[in-house]
């Protein structure tokens, strides 16, 4: 289960082709740029998050492992 420490930054990979694809996509009518954002957005918080849960994770483990 070494893979669940990598999947955080495929997150914010996908936040940031996002952001981009929407910058070259602003001025197209056809496309919803905006929406686009708010998936970045989306993808960039739950890196945070995911990363913030496994680090407070780790420091369980970690304690338990001491004691």
């Amino acid at each position: 289960m070494s893979y669940l420490k990598y999947t955080p930054y495929l997150y914010l990979i996908l936040g940031i082709y996002l952001i981009i694809d929407s910058v070259i996509n602003w001025n197209n009518p056809a496309e919803n740029a905006e929406l686009t954002l708010i998936f970045a957005a989306i993808a960039i918080f739950l890196f945070g998050f995911r990363r913030r849960y496994a680090k407070r994770f780790e420091e369980r483990r970690n304690n338990r492992n001491q004691e």
